[in-house]
């Protein structure tokens, strides 16, 4: 059981993973490279989600963290120090890390050596993409394995979000050219900071059973502007190992949101819809003919945290296979990689998982 957490990174998903653990029960540690982070989350993030500042939360900066003796390390950083945070953080043996999304930049630097060290040291590693563990998600794969629907013909996932809501969240922020936000090589852009959909796309294909996405076409609309290099839509097509062809599109310019995916069958359909209503997420589901019916799941956004560490403890306690398992969102970066690959050619891209995480799995057709 988890009992005692550290968090990297004094940011808004630093916030939202500190006062999860807390609503557990959980002792909490926050560590940030800067005294300012902290102080503003003590002062102005925590107190204005929460209501009040928790006195029980220790902050400190990396220096003066305790080593050992935690039960989960999160980091929640920027991605681009995903892999050393969490490569030292292993080293602490912990039963359990969570390593934000994505898990760090295109290039895949140190992805592999990461899932290796996971390996050797024992440890479980997890990767911060929380929709798939979410009531509705749970519900859409159950319903579109059921065999209800007759044969899977294709699936297609959309996270088209303007990322105004990023920064209302980050008020510090004056724009993405202060942050990884604005440069995808650093994990930022659409294809980066909304990978959730090539995630949840990845386990809709898991769950009915299509296998892994083995090639990718992508094309990318980007921002470069002298003070930013970012994608602000990536559009894919991916195909699995069984055949299964769909699309899943990303960016940071749609407004009003729209977040579902829709898995289409012979005989009928499932809907995933995040944010259907405010504080709904939606499955909608019929049989060709039939009129759809609706099963709403009523959430706030830190239910969503506290839904995620109660997952990964629940593994932890039963050793259970995890759909956001550091395996998984290493599929998911080879995704990305492969996408930004054939962006770059204009051609298909192959991806070969025997090669692991690593830049030499994929080859243009």
């Amino acid at each position: 059981m988890i009992g005692n957490v550290k968090i990297f990174g004094a940011g808004s998903i630093g916030n939202h993973l500190a006062n999860a653990s807390r609503r557990l029960g959980w002792s909490v540690t926050i560590c940030d490279i800067d005294p300012g982070a902290l102080a503003r989350t003590r002062e102005e993030i925590y107190p204005s989600r929460y209501g009040a500042w928790d006195e029980a939360i220790t902050l400190c900066t990396p220096e003066e963290a305790p080593k050992g003796g935690f039960d989960l390390i999160c980091i929640g950083t920027p991605p681009d120090v995903h892999m050393d945070l969490a490569l030292a953080s292993l080293e602490e043996k912990p039963a359990a890390i969570l390593v934000e999304k994505p898990l760090c930049g295109p290039g895949l630097e140190g992805a592999e050596k990461l899932r290796q060290a996971a390996k050797d040291a024992g440890v479980r590693a997890f990767t911060g993409y929380d929709h798939v563990v979410g009531a509705a998600a749970e519900r859409a794969g159950a319903r579109g394995t059921s065999g209800d629907f007759g044969q899977i013909m294709t699936l297609d996932v959309d996270f088209r979000e303007y990322w105004g809501g990023i920064f209302s969240a980050h008020p510090w922020l004056a724009g993405p050219w202060e942050t990884y936000l604005g440069f995808s090589a650093r994990g930022g852009g659409a294809s980066g900071e909304h990978s959730h959909a090539i995630n949840l796309w990845q386990y809709f294909a898991h769950q009915i059973g299509a296998g892994r996405v083995t090639a990718v076409s992508a094309r990318m609309d980007w921002v470069r502007d002298g003070r930013v290099d970012y994608d602000r839509l990536c559009a894919m097509h991916l195909e699995t190992e069984s055949g299964l062809i769909g699309q899943c599109t990303q960016d940071v310019v749609t407004k009003p949101t729209r977040k579902s995916a829709r898995l289409q069958f012979e005989g009928g359909f499932v809907e995933w819809q995040c944010g259907a209503e405010p504080g709904i997420d939606r499955v909608v589901e019929a049989m060709d003919g039939k009129t759809p019916e609706t099963f709403d799941v009523s959430k706030t956004r830190p239910d969503d945290f506290i839904r995620e560490l109660s997952h990964i403890d629940a593994c932890l306690d039963s050793g259970a296979d995890s759909p956001i398992s550091l395996d998984r969102g290493l599929e998911t970066m080879l995704v990305i990689a492969a996408a930004h690959l054939s962006d770059r050619t204009g051609r298909r891209v192959r991806i070969d998982h025997e090669k692991g995480c690593r830049p030499e799995a994929l080859s243009t057709e």
